[in-house]
């Protein structure tokens, strides 16, 4: 199994809410590794990237830095969509 770790900042001005959240639970879902997201900002624990719930209460804003980090065979490729997402300030 592999497993793949980043920190990255969150450049959107909405942060992780709303419309940029679906899109980073959406990139997250089609991959079959289990993919963990923590505000490293606001030192949160790691929760699921895969939960609106869970990703929601992380209170991502912009300029927070957050972890992803991802154990499973397509580990990294996950860690990879997610960075391009986030670099691409989520398609705007």
């Amino acid at each position: 199994m592999s497993a793949a770790t980043t920190e990255i900042e969150v450049r959107h001005a909405a942060g992780l809410h709303l419309r940029p959240a679906a899109l980073f639970l959406q990139t997250a879902g089609a991959y079959e590794a289990d993919i963990r997201v923590r505000n490293v900002t606001r030192d949160t624990p790691f929760k699921n990237a895969k939960s609106m719930l869970d990703v929601m209460s992380l209170a991502v804003k912009q300029g927070h830095l957050i972890e992803l980090k991802a154990e499973g065979e397509d580990a990294a490729e996950a860690i990879e969509a997610l960075q391009e997402l986030i670099n691409s300030n989520f398609g705007e």
